[in-house]
């Protein structure tokens, strides 16, 4: 079984779809659609966003009306860490785990050398939190199951970097303003060992699956096979 590390965003694909991991890594051009990247950036922009009229904000790539989007910016501004969540000082952090890498879109606390330390060396304060940035919409509670498995990747890389433990990171979904916290638990990390197993153990096309509703956006469904039954087929008409 091999042992090289695995990024952050096949683990998110993996736990959506192995299928559609096995044939993006089939694909040259790998980057996200131009329209995700927009909507990610929309995280770096809070600050502009809130003093946007409604015209101009309805023209960004967000969910919500523009007083709603607004009024859920202006929740976030109750945040203990909001100034440090709309002015990072940290973001795009290529992030070298013991097993996975990837880039955590910002990291809320000082890492590396500007972290504070004791006598020793070793970090003191509080820790750094990672933070996640996914260009969708959030559940109506907690987040997605890849974004949690993300989260959690992001969580022990960072505690690899740092020497110490990272128990906490962010889940961003910055087109409805909504921002979710995941912490590190045994459910969770036993979610994210399972699928770093199945994305080292993939040496062909997992098995297909069945009509199944993520397989209608998905790009690859025409040379994936997957076929996908209609409401009359279902219903025997």
């Amino acid at each position: 079984m091999s042992r090289d590390k695995v990024t952050f965003t096949d683990l998110a694909t993996a736990t959506y779809c192995p299928r559609q991991l096995y044939y993006d890594r089939r694909e040259d051009d790998r980057e996200p659609p131009p329209e995700a990247t927009v909507r990610i950036e929309l995280a770096f922009r809070y600050p502009e966003l809130r003093d946007l009229d409604d015209a101009a904000l309805a023209a960004e790539s967000i969910d919500r009306p523009p007083d709603k989007y607004r009024a859920a910016l202006a929740r976030l501004t109750d945040r203990a860490d909001w100034e440090s969540l709309s002015s990072p000082t940290n973001t795009r952090v290529l992030l070298d785990g013991k097993d996975a890498r990837g880039v955590a879109h910002k990291i809320l606390g000082p890492i590396g050398a500007a972290a504070p330390r004791d006598d020793e060396g070793n970090p003191t304060g509080d820790p750094p939190v990672p933070v996640v940035v996914s260009p969708g919409e959030p559940p109506d509670q907690g987040v997605w199951e890849p974004q949690s498995v993300k989260a959690v990747a992001a969580m022990h890389a960072l505690s690899w970097q740092e020497g110490r433990r990272i128990r906490r990171a962010l889940v961003e979904y910055p087109a409805h303003g909504v921002v979710r916290e995941v912490s590190l638990s045994v459910r969770r990390s036993g979610t994210y060992r399972r699928v770093l197993r199945s994305v080292r153990d993939m040496d062909g096309p997992p098995a297909r699956l069945s009509g199944d509703t993520k397989c209608r956006e998905c790009r690859h469904r025409a040379n994936c096979g997957v076929k996908t039954r209609s409401l009359r087929s279902l219903i025997g008409l």
